[in-house]
């Protein structure tokens, strides 16, 4: 049975920029680029036309940019993917943020040079992942959690986890969004997230995450303190490290998987401070970051969750600590959100 290659619609208002991110996608058969627009108008009119699995949308452009254009695209097809390609600015990392908030499911930051390679791994496996939730029929903008959480066991009174330590990569600005929207109340424990992101994003994230919800979500800072009810976001540069006191600290020890920040030594360090009071959640990312910090995380005890390959936009991270035996619970997204909430008092 012959699969027929994702449809991909390229839109920025540079003939270089959607020449060079062409030249990427067609030397995968998986792939094909179906229309390519100089601006937001012409891209909705592309998507009118139907036939498009995920949309590259550039956010500066003259006649309609994309902020305006994509509520339009998602209304012209609500199971689009789209995926903002931004400057690496601050500006254009808050902006990237605001078209989240609109629906766009990721942002991936325009190369600087000599990182042409690594940009073209992450388009492809972001097209990829998002082109196959499209086909699967995944909705683009996570439904809110239920109010009602799924229950297991019973938590006793400070027997629960102490801390929750959530780790993602690709697809995983969408994951926590869905994460973050689950909270009905502030959680009783304190949260840590590392996102593999440029670091001009990860500012902007943070502030993001905290609009979906009763929980603030800050960057976190060297011998912060760890505050029940908020999350610690990693900075760009340093792994987000847990000190005895508790405290967080800012390490910055070599590269783990080419990352830093990167989610084992912030899931190593939690293992060795909270034990069986850790909890730890590993999403949608490439590579196998996360896994050998899951494992010391099941073996001191404490709860591992990871989201399911269906729901995930790349299935590296989570499938790592699958394949390790370190998850106690493998769940869809959604259903994820629901656990976490539940397991951290914020149901």
């Amino acid at each position: 049975m012959t699969i027929e290659p994702l449809r991909v619609l390229v839109c920025d208002d540079s003939a270089v920029a959607r020449a060079a991110v062409v030249r990427i996608l067609d030397g995968d058969p998986a792939i094909r680029v179906v229309s390519r627009a100089r601006n937001g108008r012409e891209a909705v009119e592309a998507v009118r036309a139907g036939g498009i699995d995920v949309a590259l949308l550039d956010l500066e452009m003259p006649v309609m940019d994309g902020l305006t254009a994509l509520p339009l695209l998602l209304r012209a097809d609500p199971g689009l993917r789209v995926l903002v390609v931004s400057s690496l600015s601050a500006q254009g990392a808050g902006v990237a943020m605001k078209a989240m908030r609109l629906g766009a499911v990721d942002c991936l930051g325009k190369p600087s040079p000599g990182q042409d390679g690594i940009f073209a791994e992450e388009l492809i496996a972001r097209i990829k992942g998002n082109g196959a939730l499209r086909r699967r029929g995944v909705p683009p903008q996570p439904a809110p959690a239920p109010a009602a959480p799924i229950r297991r066991a019973p938590i006793a009174p400070g027997m629960g986890p102490a801390v929750l330590a959530i780790g993602a990569s690709t697809g995983g600005p969408e994951a926590l969004a869905t994460i973050f929207r689950a909270f009905r109340v502030r959680p009783r424990i304190p949260i840590l997230v590392t996102q593999h992101m440029p670091d001009a994003f990860i500012p902007m994230l943070a502030e993001h995450l905290s609009r979906l919800g009763p929980v603030p979500v800050t960057v976190a800072k060297d011998h912060g303190a760890l505050v029940p009810g908020t999350a610690l976001l990693a900075p760009g540069g340093s792994h987000l490290v847990v000190a005895q006191g508790p405290e967080v600290t800012l390490s910055t020890t070599p590269p783990e998987h080419f990352c830093r920040p990167a989610v084992d030594p912030m899931l190593r360090s939690v293992a060795a401070i909270y034990g069986a009071r850790a909890a730890a959640a590993v999403l949608t990312g490439m590579g196998s970051d996360g896994g050998t910090g899951a494992v010391a995380v099941n073996a001191a005890g404490g709860l591992v969750l990871a989201q399911d390959q269906a729901s995930s936009v790349v299935w590296g991270m989570p499938g790592a600590v699958v394949e390790r035996g370190a998850a106690r619970e493998v769940l869809p997204i959604q259903e994820l959100a629901r656990r976490v909430a539940e397991i951290s008092g914020g149901a």
